[in-house]
């Protein structure tokens, strides 16, 4: 009898390792990406999954208690061993390994920025306070129809850290908006910036526009750094003239985000030494476009930097949300 239970509990030990594993959907092995790295991957096994981790070159990047990843790894360029790994409550552990090689895709032309160690920056800005926000001040010349809006910080799920922020527009007036911003303190001396963050759809098509902004008033000008995803109308990014308060078409074309996954979105901004906006870059997953593009700033008495994101309805003005999360700000 003795015998048979020790048998017994062995074939049950092998049958739950046979069971275990864990799936990587991306990156698929032996491709070459751009970084961050969007790793998507889930485990499995007899008994619940109690962790998941990643490591890179046999360093630990990532780990969540959880029995899926989604998330968007940075590798710096060239070849890497990836390994998504994963307990059970048993103490099972699964692990799939993949090489990769990282590579920043671009198009365009010209040099993007390198944040240096003396750069100041500002991390998780969607879970500050103070944030300021306007319906009608976000239309066609800030003089649009007033919608219900709302913005709600620690949301827990979807979030990639724990606390992402939720941010709605609704009602019934088509084409309506919303405009949120957070002041971050003046700053004459900055002429470089990166701003950084990631973004969530679950009904991507009710947007007509996502727009991501960054503004600099000194010296007597204001510096608009104004940048959307046009959806449904030039089907590109688009960059904003300050001086001739008009949207401009870049011709990198912006297509409507896939629902219920995380993008990662980086833009690249300076002021430059002869005092104009430069729109250097946007990075979207990975893939990086060069704007290359700048305007004359306009006349402004007031002193400040801040980040801004809008949310434009569509036609119909169908209700949606955007979940943000590790919003961040590098300046120097």
């Amino acid at each position: 009898m003795r015998n048979f239970l020790k048998l017994a509990s062995a074939i049950l030990a092998l049958a739950s390792a046979a069971f275990a594993g864990v799936t990587v959907s991306s990156p698929t092995p032996g491709t070459t990406v751009g970084s961050p790295v969007h790793v998507v991957a889930s485990a499995s096994s007899s008994a619940p999954i109690s962790a998941m981790k990643i490591y890179v070159d046999n360093n630990a990047v990532y780990s969540v208690n959880a029995s899926r990843i989604d998330t968007y790894v940075t590798l710096s360029a060239g070849t890497h061993y990836m390994v998504v790994q994963s307990w059970d409550t048993n103490g099972t552990v699964s692990k799939t390994g993949l090489n990769i090689t990282v590579n920043t895709v671009t198009t365009g032309g010209g040099g993007g920025l390198t944040i240096p160690s003396t750069a100041k920056v500002f991390t998780n800005i969607e879970q500050m306070s103070g944030w300021e926000s306007c319906t009608v001040c976000a239309g066609p010349g800030g003089q649009g129809n007033p919608v219900p809006y709302s913005m709600t910080r620690g949301q827990s799920s979807p979030s990639l850290d724990g606390s992402s922020t939720k941010f709605w527009i609704g009602g019934t007036t088509p084409y309506g908006a919303a405009l949120w911003w957070k002041q971050l303190g003046a700053d004459d001396s900055k002429r470089n910036f990166v701003f950084d963050m990631y973004f969530y759809m679950t009904n991507p098509s009710a947007s007509q526009a996502l727009e991501f902004d960054m503004n600099q008033a000194v010296g007597g000008k204001r510096y608009i750094f104004g940048t959307q995803c046009d959806y449904k109308d030039h089907k590109t990014w688009d960059v904003f003239d300050g001086v001739a308060r008009k949207w401009i078409s870049t011709g990198i074309p912006c297509a409507v985000p896939a629902a219920y996954k995380w993008h990662h979105v980086v833009f690249e901004f300076q002021r430059t030494s002869d005092n104009r906006v430069k729109f250097v870059s946007v990075t979207l997953n990975g893939k990086k476009s060069y704007f290359n593009k700048s305007y004359a700033p306009h006349n402004s008495s007031v002193r400040e930097l801040n980040v801004a994101f809008q949310m434009d309805g569509n036609k119909t003005m169908t209700d949606y949300s955007v979940w943000v999360d590790k919003m961040k700000m590098s300046t120097w």
